[in-house]
């Protein structure tokens, strides 16, 4: 299984790329790990990339595509894998595809996981993270029961800086426009299929497995191992996309059967000339020309309308985020309302419990005082009656 997975932030394509992993045993490739992993070991197009880091640059689509080339000459990769975050425009798609044509290894599927907008919105805007263990909760969908605190070992809740209204709806504009045109890219060549994101998780897998059952047979891989740069050799520059291509071809064409003494006359035998054209040859190009020509006008017109459908897309997925953006809004708002009135409630009761307290004990204390007072005065009389006594008995 050879497949891409496409789909918008909060998607859930990592998530199902996991258990696609997991099940089929071939490798999830990242782009992002495999950046890191190629900097922290300190290959010769992991240097490039962390010049380009350092620099506060992008990495260039060719050193992406040598890495990813690299990766898929393990032995891991033989039986299939699974990208994830790569390719995410049309010219890294096309690029990918040459490459792969290359090594033998076409892709077979990309694997759409569709989620509305607004569910997008919810997700990430609504996302909790355990500060302790990691553990994810949603607010909306999925909330912890003990509100701030995790539900398994009882840590802080975190909310991610960039899980705010702004961050996603910029990271979903740039989606909408770099990656979903990958979406017709794939469909014009029949790899498409899609799959909804909504619902359980075990729920969507099956589903997506049950869209990729039924995917076209691969043909055997022709796979070459692209040689380690030398470690002395700093200032020679690594690998590129076109030297893989050309040991690809080389060992294809060293792969190949010698020709037989009949094949090899064939090929040193001159060409034939070939006949002059003639008036009727010419005659006949005029119709192929003109087929050609309605050919081109009628794929401008799809283009036109396809360009049509994106632009409406767009203004309705717009919409839907504005409309999001004041719901999610009052739903903050209702629920701040909330948690003042609860709060307010509870300074209250205090205030109430404290009052009655505070009266007890002055109650309690005004009922000493009194009985103090009044032993005194029995205790004063006793004393004034035994003078009184003595008084007597003397006279």
């Amino acid at each position: 299984m050879r497949i891409v997975l496409l789909g918008a932030p909060g998607s859930g394509k990592g998530t199902q790329g996991k258990l696609l992993s997991s099940k089929y045993k071939i490798p999830q490739i990242s782009t992002g790990d495999l950046l890191r992993a190629a900097v922290i070991a300190g290959t010769a197009l992991g240097r490039q990339a962390k010049a380009a880091m350092d620099a506060g640059q992008l990495v260039s689509d060719e050193i992406v595509l040598g890495i990813i080339g690299e990766r898929l000459s393990e032995a891991d990769a033989s039986k299939g894998f699974i990208l994830d975050g790569f390719p995410r425009n049309i010219p890294q798609a096309e690029a990918l595809d040459r490459m792969l044509e290359g090594l033998g290894t076409p892709l077979q599927a990309a694997l759409l996981i569709n989620v509305d907008v607004e569910v997008l919105i919810e997700r990430l805007t609504g996302r909790r993270t355990c500060e302790s263990c990691g553990q994810m909760y949603n607010i909306y969908t999925s909330p912890s029961r003990l509100d701030d605190r995790c539900d398994k070992c009882g840590g802080n809740l975190r909310h991610r800086a960039d899980d705010n209204e702004e961050t996603i709806s910029n990271r979903l504009r740039v989606y909408d426009q770099q990656t979903s045109p990958l979406v017709a890219y794939y469909r014009e060549q029949g790899k498409l299929r899609t799959v909804a994101g909504e619902g359980e998780i075990s729920q969507i897998f099956s589903e997506i497995e049950r869209e990729l059952r039924n995917l076209p047979a691969p043909p055997p891989p022709v796979r070459t191992v692209a040689p380690a740069a030398p470690a002395a050799e700093e200032d020679k520059p690594s690998v590129t996309l076109e030297d893989l291509h050309k040991r690809v071809m080389a060992h294809a064409k060293s792969a190949k059967v010698p020709p037989t003494n009949k094949e090899a006359a064939a090929e040193k035998k001159p060409a034939e000339k070939k006949p002059a054209v003639k008036a009727t040859a010419k005659k006949a190009a005029k119709p192929a020309a003109k087929k050609k020509a309605t050919k081109k006008k009628a794929a401008a017109k799809k283009k036109a309308v396809t360009k049509k459908a994106t632009v409406k897309k767009k203004a309705v997925a717009k919409k839907k985020a504005t409309k999001k953006k004041v719901t999610t809004k009052k739903k903050v708002t209702a629920k701040k309302k909330v948690a003042a009135k609860k709060k307010a409630t509870a300074k209250k009761k205090a205030t109430v419990k404290k009052a009655v307290g505070k009266k007890k004990a002055t109650v309690k204390k005004k009922a000493t005082k009194k009985a103090t007072a009044k032993k005194a005065t029995k205790k004063k009389a006793t004393k004034k009656k035994g003078t009184k006594k003595k008084a007597a008995k003397k006279k």
